[in-house]
């Protein structure tokens, strides 16, 4: 059988449409739109007229795809920016109105567990302790956690279109901006290095769109290729200072020639490299590695453990 995943993130919306059966699943169609709904509203706690018909247009666009493939089984989640929104459930009522597609508001914390389904799927973590983060526009997502259990998590609202607003006023950013976000976070992520001083994870994780471009970049600079279907990309944590320092120098024309540089990351990329390298400083991170599977994979595996405990799949049915 075939279902659909649409993620609704800040930033961006993605669709995975997968063919799934009892022993397996392919994803045989993927796709990713940059929605920006947090853009001009999400500092107000409102999702503006402009980014509710952006994410009504992109949902229309995904159920065209949807009903090309025939599928009835459509699961979508929706997370910072709509959960947080005085508006959020009148975009997903019109959503929904306009489309057919019902949508699931997700807490902090089930974001974060549906990361690290995804990123355990992707890449073995080991048995030691490691800090994996995903960056959103809405919030921030960190997990230590081992191959076999989740050790703490937490989901703190304050993801890059927050950052952006708050601190990126001037292109290229000005020390001064950096200082200010440094101490930001450094007032508001108190807990998250108390658990990293009593886990001790050396090795970071990252998962979705900004270290996604990161490994882009890192790859086209040092001429690597890598099959499209990797469950972790390229990167190698003695390039990462190098391409902080590149790209925080640059304007916002300049980093869009960057090569590898995602037009979708563009305006968020700053205060997110200034996050990684704040958090790589403060707890002693000494490796980085990249996943390719974030909240989408997390949540399609737990659709599919679903449907096998319901008895939707069954073995040698579909």
């Amino acid at each position: 059988m075939k279902i659909a995943v649409i993620d609704m993130g800040t930033n961006t919306f993605h669709l995975l449409i997968v063919d799934v059966n009892y022993q397996d699943y392919k994803i045989v169609y993927r796709e990713k739109t940059a929605v920006k709904i947090g853009k001009g509203g999400i500092s107000h706690g409102l999702i503006t007229a402009e980014a509710q018909e952006r994410a009504i247009a992109t949902v229309s666009d995904f159920k065209l795809e949807i009903n090309r493939h025939e599928i009835t089984n459509v699961y979508a989640t929706a997370t910072s920016a709509i959960r947080n929104a005085r508006n959020g459930m009148e975009l997903l009522d019109r959503i929904k109105h306009a489309t057919g597609v019902s949508a699931k508001i997700i807490s902090g914390r089930e974001e974060a567990e549906y990361i690290y389904f995804g990123v355990t799927q992707a890449l073995k973590i080991g048995s030691r302790p490691a800090l994996i983060m995903d960056i959103g526009g809405g919030s921030i997502e960190f997990i230590i956690a081992n191959d076999r259990d989740i050790l703490w998590l937490r989901s703190f609202e304050i993801g890059g279109q927050r950052l952006v607003d708050k601190y990126h006023e001037n292109d290229p950013i000005t020390e001064e901006e950096i200082r200010d976000l440094e101490a930001y976070l450094f007032e508001n992520l108190q807990e998250l290095f108390d658990k990293c001083a009593e886990f001790q994870p050396n090795t970071l994780v990252g998962s979705s769109g900004t270290f996604d471009t990161i490994s882009d970049i890192y790859q086209i600079q040092n001429g690597i290729t890598c099959d499209e279907d990797v469950t972790e990309f390229p990167f190698s944590f003695d390039r990462f200072e190098p391409i902080f320092y590149e790209v925080i120098a640059k304007t916002r024309e300049e980093r869009l020639k960057m090569p590898g540089m995602s037009p979708m990351r563009v305006d968020m990329i700053v205060v997110a490299f200034v996050l990684i390298k704040f958090v790589v400083d403060s707890i002693d991170i000494k490796a980085m590695r990249i996943s390719a599977y974030a909240l989408k994979e997390g949540v399609l595996l737990k659709t599919i453990d679903s449907l096998k405990k319901d008895k939707i799949l069954r073995p040698g049915v579909n």
